[in-house]
């Protein structure tokens, strides 16, 4: 075992983050949470091999500790899921300026964004809870994870890591329609060739980065933007046409219902640089995760 702590800059309840996981279906049965630590395995996106994770809290951030040596690059990925890799002292002070804002943070204290693992399996989600329930999608992931993923032991509890890109690639018989089989080899080579990673889509200009992204075979607007937000951590991306997003904002602020898209960028505009937090905190205190 291996571990290293995390210091958060700026409010942050690692209870907060343990409470959101446990009700988020994307993870499902691919990580455990007690309420006092989260437990999960992945393919780390530094080497795509599978490494163990658990993570409790610590006075001022967290404690880390793995089933296998972790070096810069998987701190880094573990901050990011976490959004502890982004100064957050500036969040609580854009609620002072904007009253609906700062409601919601007063009864969210310390909740940051909870990402995926990587972008690459934000991605491979995105297609696979597409015209689905996001119980069913849940089940056909863990299902890909059993199949093709590799089994790895926490603290005693045996979880499937999400198979790496290589895994993927060349593979069918996922337990799903062809096209969307078709899909994820392909995002499985842009993860190989490193545009659908973490570094790369946070080196963009966010409006860059959900246009490449967009260019993917399987991703339209509103996976974009899951997949740079709460895939890559993006702190400060909107993607400007999701409906349900749009449908909360308009009911927090009581906006028309014929507003223009422009109206909710614009909006989102006086969130900068936090506009993914902003955007995280109304979805997951409101409808949907």
């Amino acid at each position: 075992m291996s571990g290293f702590t995390l210091t958060a800059e700026g409010p942050f309840d690692f209870g907060a983050a343990l409470r959101f996981v446990e009700d988020w279906p994307a993870t499902g049965a691919l990580s455990h949470s007690d309420g006092r630590a989260l437990r999960f395995a992945y393919c780390a996106e530094t080497d795509w091999r599978p490494i163990g994770v658990t993570v409790t809290g610590a006075p001022g951030g967290v404690a880390v500790t793995t089933t296998r040596p972790a070096g810069p690059g998987i701190r880094g990925e573990v901050a990011r899921i976490l959004s502890l890799d982004v100064d957050g002292a500036g969040f609580a002070k854009l609620g002072e300026a904007d009253p609906v804002l700062g409601d919601l943070q007063r009864h969210s204290l310390g909740l940051r964004p909870v990402c995926f693992w990587s972008p690459w399996e934000a991605a491979c989600w995105a297609v696979i809870v597409q015209r689905s329930s996001m119980l069913i999608a849940s089940r056909i992931k863990q299902r890909i994870a059993s199949r093709f993923g590799a089994a790895v032991t926490v603290d005693g509890h045996s979880f499937a890591a999400f198979p790496a890109p290589i895994a993927l690639a060349d593979a069918d018989g996922f337990g799903l329609p062809a096209q969307k089989e078709e899909w994820i080899r392909a995002l499985a080579r842009a993860a190989l060739d490193g545009t659908l990673t973490a570094e790369h889509l946070r080196s963009l200009d966010s409006a860059d980065a959900l246009a490449e992204l967009r260019a993917l075979p399987g991703v339209g607007p509103f996976s974009a933007g899951l997949i740079l937000i709460r895939g890559a951590g993006a702190p400060d991306a909107f993607p400007g046409d999701e409906p349900r997003l749009f449908a909360i904002l308009r009911e927090q602020y009581g906006l028309p219902p014929d507003s223009p898209a422009a109206t909710y960028r614009r909006l989102a505009d006086s969130w900068r640089p936090y506009r993914s937090w902003a955007s995280f905190l109304f979805r997951a205190t409101t409808y949907s995760k």
